[in-house]
């Protein structure tokens, strides 16, 4: 005898999966209604997604989220907002009553948050005159981050480091950093002095003809570097060479700092690539046509 495959009309609608329906995460297909959780207070998300969230930083910022909730999940966006100049105590701000309040593109905002979030920007996505004056400030108070805080700080724990050992490795490990951040500080002068004014004449729709033509977004583009890249070598001569004991609290203090330092200056790079170079570019072509 052939038994008939049970229906599933008998099952009540409100509790089959339905994975859109209840988690926030794109592209979850393991939840439903029995399956979920709160995370923070912005959203629902099944409690795998919420697990992974807490783990890690990859969500995608929606402009109705939480800021508090936000950098609860991933504390390196203070620094995203230590850029825009916006205070920590963000209260109960919602992303685009935060975006409001201090005059800045949400549009702009949440791709810059993703991007800290382990997450691309769409590509061309447009961005208006506004919005690239405000990366543009971004990018400068990040240069001021990288000189006034970064380099002092790391500077000074490995100074420590030598003050406690003898290790000649250190030495080496001094003049690595020190020759690197000049390559990094010329880097940042190049942006401060050539490119950023460039893309500052560029926004204000001269009329003068040949004032941008002796440069362009794609020089810009070329001259680029990815200057966190060398970071990674630091960090393998600590990890691999430098031949001192104890100290763990002062090593690990100067691993984080070399860790943030890399992060935010890749985030930096990928500003520039996904944002400012391409809209430049766009904004060059409407202006010779």
């Amino acid at each position: 005898m052939i038994r008939k495959k049970r229906e599933n009309s008998s099952v009540p609608e409100n509790s089959r999966r339905k994975p859109e329906a209840y988690c926030d995460k794109s592209g979850c297909a393991h939840v439903d209604e029995r399956n979920r959780e709160k995370l923070g207070s912005f959203s629902y998300f099944c409690k795998k997604c919420a697990s992974d969230m807490y783990h890690a930083s990859k969500i995608k910022v929606k402009s109705y989220m939480k800021m508090a909730d936000l950098i609860d999940v991933n504390p390196n966006l203070l620094l995203m907002l230590q850029h825009f100049n916006i205070d920590f105590r963000v209260s109960d701000q919602t992303v685009a009553q935060l975006c409001t309040g201090h005059g800045i593109s949400e549009n702009l905002f949440i791709n810059i948050a993703n991007l800290y979030n382990g997450l691309g920007t769409r590509a061309h996505q447009p961005y208006t005159r506004d919005d690239l004056v405000q990366v543009i400030d971004f990018l400068k108070q990040s240069h001021h981050y990288y000189r006034s805080d970064k380099y002092p700080q790391i500077s000074s724990y490995i100074r420590q480091l030598q003050e406690n050992h003898a290790a000649k490795e250190l030495k080496l490990l001094e003049k690595f950093f020190n020759e690197y951040f000049t390559e990094v500080i010329d880097h940042l002068d190049y942006e401060d002095n050539i490119a950023f004014p460039y893309f500052i004449t560029l926004l204000k729709k001269t009329d003068e003809p040949g004032k941008c033509e002796r440069y362009s977004s794609t020089e810009y583009g070329e001259h680029h570097t990815d200057i966190e890249l060398k970071l990674k070598d630091l960090k393998q001569l600590l990890l691999k060479y430098v031949n001192i004991e104890n100290d763990l609290d002062l090593r690990r203090k100067l691993f984080f700092a070399l860790y943030e330092l890399e992060f935010d200056l890749y985030i930096h790079s990928l500003i520039e690539e996904t944002i400012l170079i391409p809209a430049g570019v766009d904004i060059e072509k409407e202006q010779n046509a």
